[in-house]
This record gives C-alpha cells, sequence and structure tokens, in this order.
C-alpha cells in the first residue's frame, strides 16, 4: 500500500540562487496529468478538506509555509509543514487531507495523476470512513 511521504527534490546550489527541478517517473511517482496552484489564502482559511478514490497528488510549497493534516479513517492525524520548495508531500489516493496555516503569500503547487473529475472527489468524511 502507498503512504504519504516527503519527496526530496533535487536541489542545485548555485552562488546565483537555487534551482530544484523535478521530472515525471524520476522524481513523481505517477505521470502527471495536471497541474494547479493556490495563492492569495486569507488568514485562517482551510483548503481541501476532501480525498480522491484514484487520484495521486504531489504538493509542493514554493513559496511561503502552510501545514497539510492528513486525517486517517480512524481519526488520526498526521502534520506535515511544507515549507522548502525542494520537498513535495506525495498524497497517494483515498487520502484525506486538508490544508491550513498558510503563511503571508504561501504558494502551493499541486501535480496530479488524473484530470479534474468531481466524481472521483470524497467530499464527506463519514462518506471517507466507510470507504
Amino acid at each position: 500500500m502507498k503512504r504519504v511521504e516527503i519527496i526530496d527534490l533535487p536541489k542545485v546550489e548555485d552562488s546565483r540562487g537555487n534551482l530544484t527541478f523535478l521530472q515525471n517517473k524520476d522524481h513523481i511517482p505517477f505521470e502527471i496529468k495536471r497541474v494547479f496552484w493556490t495563492y492569495d489564502i486569507p488568514g485562517g482559511q482551510i483548503r481541501g478538506g476532501h480525498a480522491y478514490e484514484s487520484q495521486e497528488e504531489v504538493i509542493i510549497a514554493l513559496s511561503g509555509s502552510f501545514d497539510v493534516v492528513i486525517t486517517n479513517s480512524n481519526e488520526e492525524k498526521t502534520k506535515f509543514s511544507l515549507n522548502r520548495s525542494y520537498y513535495g508531500l506525495y498524497i497517494p489516493p483515498n487520502t484525506w487531507r486538508q490544508m491550513g496555516n498558510f503563511s503571508t503569500n504561501a504558494l502551493s503547487l499541486h501535480l496530479s495523476s488524473s484530470v479534474y473529475d468531481e466524481s472521483d472527489y470524497i467530499r464527506n468524511f463519514e462518506d471517507y470512513k466507510i470507504k
């Protein structure tokens, strides 16, 4: 079974600034079919609050910081604080997540294994617990 984990992305350090990159299959455990990002999140707001039935995702904090809270069906929570652009958080299918504690100007990049499909979302936690 796949598990939530931090992926170390390559970091090329240089006196002119650092560079991080990613390549399908080399760094991401799925073919990327959709990319989106969140930004300008007002203080105190929560994003996510859902799971996907089949979609895999990697979340990267490109700028600023935020927390990703993973909740299992027993309601046990694990918090991942993302604040480095050379770390990605891999989230396998059927994983409940929510994002919060966004710093000012936080920018999160999301890499997804499938195109947008509303029917893949599990938006009710009680439904998630029985799957």
